[in-house]
């Protein structure tokens, strides 16, 4: 017997018309290869009529593969058939399906029959056939329909339970199901009350039964229930399903709307059900899949309508059960919901004018979806206020015909919104009161409007300019004291002077803080009271510590007459003055985040945490921001990354000292020493009687130099790691 044609790799063109015939005819092929052979045939003029030329990537391949076949089984399917011509013997295998109930067949055979009908008079027999398939379940992997219950992958055991697991609909309060009663799963269910569109219910029924079935599979120890879905395999698939939005909860200081009954055969049924609330949220629109929080917003209210439901909640106003706000009409979801928030993504989409305007004028998915972030989310309520700043595109006070569109289908009458919605959502009654042109305004970008600045390349990288900037200054001081000995560090003068890095790093401090504040200027709109509070404080802490320090700096007491007084031991080497005791002070505040740094495990957890010190923490660190927290190294390449840049900046300050600061020390102190009252080159320098232009022209190379050699000890060191690296992991060995 010949070989089955492989119908699964198809030319992408040609992948939809032409692999149901060729699936057809390798299901058929034991039972009558001459029908195979006219629906590969039929199969071949499709994709013929599709690509005459062959154009397509694959499709002159793919020809030349299936003509080769067809001129193979002509003659050898020729001898088997059993009616007089191919006509007849397709119309006599066609009824035959028929009454064997073979609705997946029937579309491609009443194809095939209709073609292989034209032409020779035959053509009134199938006149009167409909050929469309009556099964009423379209499927891509696994065949629902009960006629298809002994199907191979039917037969597996982890598909019978997740299948039996979606279908247990017992205990679920009734609803308006349209279509077969028998049928009816936990996602016809939904589709019943929240109005989900029928081929995303279909394709997120299949998406559940396999991942259920994935999950039960792998199971290890086995499941001893072998005809019941195992806990195990639900409770892993609603944390890894609700991971996401547990942490939106979280994060906005909600409570989550996942409630489970206290009937322990009813929880399972449950899980599932709040499972699938989210996958056909998730499923309705790829324009949803984009906006992560904007989903969990919309499951957040609509997981809340789905408890009312199946505990059967009365509202205390109208005294009605609860029912949910978008009602359970044919597509309601997606006109409702899915369609307000589209048009607004399409309305910032045209503001942004192929490209040519600004990147701050208008919103994308990742800018509409930052509004989710923040508590203030929930001013949106339930069911959404379209006249909310959020749905509001235009920058000027004009009036929106499609907002008025837009608020006159806002839903009434039965809305669960006055006994759903959340507390802190304002009375619903106020939506057809509000003025749109009076109060709406334009959000903008709500965390982050770039600001293109060449004080991006210090902001960026300002703990590497500030340590190469007081490194540079504690050089200095070293070659001009001319250091010879570690204990010479202990001289109180000597030490004053070290610290006077520290009122350059106040400076430094204060520009850190002013950039901050100029690169987040174009948020101050959508910007939080607390973020306003953070920079007014940093700002005022860095302006005070960069006025104290140099005050206490230039008044420190005299050390001559602290040395004469100090008792001859070693404590009596060190002599307290008040800059001294104001740099202790200044320290201490960052005492903590040095602290921090080292053990990430911990700054891991205040980032995340909900509790309020360490809120206040992590506020005063950075901007609170919803991704990104708790996104911190592991111990040990921590350690590993702290060693390497030890070693390279030990030894770059060390190559910089003895090789361009110090031979620079004498001759700028020769230079300061001669006095130049006429200059050779008068006509630029004519008043100038300081030799300061003369100590810049020497020092501003060496600076130079200093600052950018940084990247060639990178290289260095880099290339001896990386080579040691690679022969302890015997990387590119060849064998």
């Amino acid at each position: 017997a010949a070989l089955q044609f492989d119908s699964e790799k198809l030319p992408q063109t040609l992948v939809l018309e032409i692999r149901p015939f060729l699936r057809v005819a390798n299901q058929i092929e034991a039972e009558s290869p001459r029908v195979a052979y006219l629906c590969r045939f039929h199969a071949f003029e499709k994709a013929h009529m599709l690509d005459p030329r062959s154009t397509g990537r694959g499709v002159r391949q793919f020809k030349t593969t299936l003509l080769q076949r067809l001129e193979q089984d002509e003659k050898s399917t020729f001898s088997k058939r059993k009616e007089r011509n191919d006509a007849r013997e397709i119309k006599s295998f066609y009824e035959k399906k028929k009454q064997a109930n073979a609705h997946q067949l029937m579309p491609v055979l009443g194809e095939v029959l209709k073609a292989v009908l034209i032409g020779t008079g035959l053509e009134s027999l199938v006149a009167s056939e409909d050929f469309g398939d009556k099964s009423g379940f379209r499927y891509n992997i696994i065949p629902l329909h009960p006629r298809s219950s002994q199907q191979p992958i039917m037969l597996l055991q982890e598909i019978k339970v997740a299948v039996s697991a979606v279908f247990n609909v017992r205990s679920l309060p009734l609803a308006n199901v349209k279509g077969e009663k028998s049928q009816t799963d936990i996602f016809r269910w939904l589709q019943s009350w929240f109005g989900f569109q029928k081929g995303n219910v279909a394709n997120q029924r299949e998406h559940l039964i396999l991942l259920l079935a994935n999950m039960h599979a792998r199971l290890n120890p086995k499941s001893s229930s072998a005809p019941m879905l195992d806990e195990r395999a639900v409770e892993e698939l609603l944390a890894k399903t609700f991971e996401s939005y547990l942490t939106w909860c979280k994060f906005l200081g909600r409570k989550s709307n996942i409630w489970l009954p206290s009937v322990k055969q009813e929880i399972q049924q449950h899980k599932l059900l709040y499972i699938s609330l989210y996958l056909l949220i998730w499923g309705e629109a790829s324009n949803l899949r984009l906006m992560p929080e904007c989903l969990c917003y919309i499951f957040h209210h609509m997981s809340y309508e789905l408890y009312g439901v199946l505990s059967g909640a009365v509202s205390l106003i109208t005294g009605e059960k609860v029912r949910p706000a978008y009602g359970g009409e044919d597509e309601s979801f997606l006109n409702k919901v899915v369609a307000p928030i589209y048009n607004e993504i399409y309305a910032e989409a045209l503001k942004n004018k192929n490209g040519v305007s600004d990147h701050s004028t208008w919103r994308n998915y990742d800018d509409l979806n930052e509004f989710f972030w923040s508590a203030d989310c929930f001013k949106l309520g339930w069911p959404m206020r379209l006249n909310n700043d959020f749905f509001f595109t235009s920058t000027k006070n004009k009036m929106s015909h499609e907002t008025k569109i837009q608020n006159s289908q806002l839903p009434r009458g039965s809305s669960s919104a006055q006994n759903i919605v959340d507390s802190e959502v304002p009375d619903q009654s106020q939506q057809q009161t509000i003025s749109v042109t009076s109060q709406q305004r334009w959000l903008g970008k709500t965390n982050f409007v770039e600001v293109r600045s060449f004080w991006h390349i210090f902001r960026s990288f300002d703990r590497l300019w500030t340590l190469l900037v007081l490194g540079l200054q504690i050089l200095i001081i070293i070659a001009w004291h001319g250091l010879e000995s570690p204990l010479q560090l202990l001289d109180p003068i000597f030490f004053e002077d070290i610290l006077s890095i520290f009122i350059t790093n106040a400076v430094l401090r204060v520009l850190q803080v002013v950039l901050d504040i100029l690169f987040s200027w174009r948020t101050r709109g959508t910007m939080r009271s607390s973020q306003k509070l953070r920079f007014v404080i940093k700002l005022s802490l860095a302006v005070t510590w960069a006025i104290i320090l140099p005050i206490f700096y230039s008044s420190s007491q005299n050390y001559k007459a602290c040395s004469a007084r100090r008792p001859k031991n070693f404590l009596g080497m060190f002599c307290l003055s008040k800059y001294m005791v104001a740099v202790a002070f200044y320290l201490t505040g960052n005492v903590i985040g040095m602290a921090l740094f080292f053990v990430p495990a911990v700054s891991s957890y205040i980032e995340t945490s909900t509790w309020r010190i360490c809120n206040i923490l992590s506020w005063w660190c950075q901007a609170p921001s919803y991704v990104g927290r708790g996104m911190h190294e592991g111990q040990v390449p921590l350690l590993k990354y702290t060693s390497f840049w030890t070693v390279l900046l030990s030894s770059k300050f060390i190559f910089s000292y003895y090789f361009e600061i110090k031979p620079l020390v004498e001759p700028t102190k020769e230079i300061m020493r001669v006095n130049v009252n006429i200059y050779e080159w008068h006509e630029f320098f004519p008043q100038v009687k300081s030799n300061a232009g003369a100590i810049l022209a020497v020092w501003a190379p060496i600076i130079l130099v200093y600052f950018m050699d940084t990247q060639i000890w990178y290289s260095v060191f880099c290339t001896i790691f990386g080579g040691m690296c690679g022969i302890v992991h015997h990387l590119g060995e060849v064998r």
